[in-house]
């Protein structure tokens, strides 16, 4: 079942109807749809090559053999390299078409010319009768090949796509669970298509979990390894830090001290990983971005923080065949698992809400000492567009909650933080169910309208 992607789809099509060859850059973490994608936009007409690691003199055999199917015989000809074979290309295509190469770094690895090979290509038009489509899960090269200004191919591409995880919008229409799965599900898989897939294959999240997750036999037993494979030459440091934030550790200086290294050898590493969308730089609300000593590392990606907080701390029990027993202890804690996993996708939704008649900005988390002097901390806090009012929000993922209780705390919260700068208090409930007395003056949010607008 193929959802979304909608508007990926017009923009390659938008480019390839235009009269001259164009060049299209398509990249994204590994599992999230783009050969599928691809398959939604070329013909059968069209040229889609896989590359691996082989040889570069095997890829160059086995690309010819590609284009064999549109031109009988080009594959007979022995092509020293890959500027033979583009050349003839242009002397032998009687029509226009579009040729794809599905992990574009593979071939980059093996022949490093090959950027300054289409450059001369594209720049000379030697390319007026095919198009080209150049895709890869390793974002960094991708991104190296095409938008470092040193790199031959900067400045010349006609698209350039990066395919990332889905919204929660659309697990709810690829599954069509009611809302609260949803939410569970997504908190566990996020928004990777394969790992819906796999995820389909069962009749429960759990038996999903301990089948792929949990059984050292499954497929997303050693994913992250294989995702760092694409990114990194080792991935021993990006593994570690992984491994302390889903334990806990958060604060720059704690990551530092557990790997036992100065904290500025961090920055480049964090830096990666947060560029990748595997983890988040957190500052409270109302504090610059630059401020370091109140930052927090969050891993932002559902699937891996899942992986980092139940499957890594486990390996060893995993691994001896524990799988029920370490399942009996992550499903005593799963709860409060989505529960965190609630809070930042009630965060993420709420730029895309409408309350009260105002929109928002980008909401935050604020945790920090009040006008008493005592530490506290509220869920969820937004400026509106306008400025005139802040929405401060709880998020809670339980059942039978005390709503006026959980209304008077964060209306008692608001008159202690030190931000308000007379703007006025929209007060704002994001809970599991609608509970069965609502107060006046709160707004509640349940799982079916976080569903609604994070597409």
């Amino acid at each position: 079942m193929f959802v979304n992607r909608s508007k990926e789809i017009k923009r390659m099509n938008t480019a390839l109807q235009q009269k001259n060859a164009v060049l299209i850059v398509i990249y994204g973490r590994r599992r999230c749809g783009k050969s599928t994608l691809l398959k939604k936009v070329i013909h059968e007409n069209d040229i889609f090559f896989a590359a691996d690691l082989r040889e570069k003199s095997l890829q160059i055999e086995a690309f010819a053999k590609s284009v064999e199917r549109l031109v009988p015989g080009f594959a007979k000809l022995r092509y020293p390299d890959w500027d033979a074979l583009f050349h003839n290309l242009k002397n032998t295509l009687n029509e226009k078409i579009t040729i794809c190469i599905d992990e574009f770094p593979y071939l980059v690895k093996n022949a490093p010319e090959l950027p300054s090979l289409l450059q001369n290509i594209i720049d000379n038009k030697i390319n007026d009768k095919y198009n080209l489509i150049l895709c890869g899960s390793s974002q960094q090269m991708m991104q190296n090949i095409t938008l470092n200004s040193s790199s031959p191919l900067y400045g010349r591409c006609n698209e350039m796509l990066n395919v990332k995880p889905m919204l929660l919008g659309w697990y709810n229409e690829y599954f069509g669970t009611n809302a609260i799965e949803t939410i569970e599900g997504y908190s566990v898989f996020g928004g990777v298509p394969r790992y819906w897939e796999l995820q389909k294959n069962h009749h429960s999240l759990a038996d999903s979990i301990k089948y792929n997750l949990l059984d050292p036999d499954g497929v997303l037993f050693k994913e992250p390894e294989t995702l760092f494979y694409d990114e990194m030459r080792t991935s021993v440091l990006a593994f570690s830090i992984l491994t302390l934030i889903g334990l806990g550790c958060n604060r720059l200086s704690e990551i530092a001290g557990r790997l036992e290294k100065p904290a500025t050898q961090l920055n480049r590493p964090l830096k990666l990983l947060i560029d990748l969308g595997y983890i988040r730089r957190e500052t409270p609300f109302n504090t610059s971005l630059k401020s370091t000593k109140k930052s927090l590392y969050k891993i932002s990606d559902p699937f891996m923080n899942f992986y980092f907080s139940f499957v890594v701390p486990d390996k060893s029990r995993l691994e001896f065949g524990l799988i029920e027993q370490v399942w009996k202890e992550i499903s005593s804690k799963l709860n409060q698992f989505v529960s965190e996993q609630w809070e930042e996708l009630c965060r993420n939704a709420v730029p895309s809400l409408e309350i009260k008649g105002k929109t928002f900005n980008p909401a935050q988390r604020w945790w920090g000492k009040g006008i008493d002097r005592k530490p506290m901390e509220i869920d969820v806090v937004a400026e509106s567009t306008d400025k005139s009012a802040l929405l401060i929000g709880e998020a809670k993922w339980m059942n039978n909650l005390s709503v006026r209780k959980t209304v008077d705390e964060l209306k008692a919260k608001t008159e202690n933080v030190p931000f308000m700068q007379n703007r006025k208090p929209i007060y704002v409930l994001f809970l599991k169910q609608i509970p069965v007395k609502i107060p006046d003056e709160i707004i509640i949010i349940t799982p079916s309208d976080i569903i609604a607008v994070l597409k």
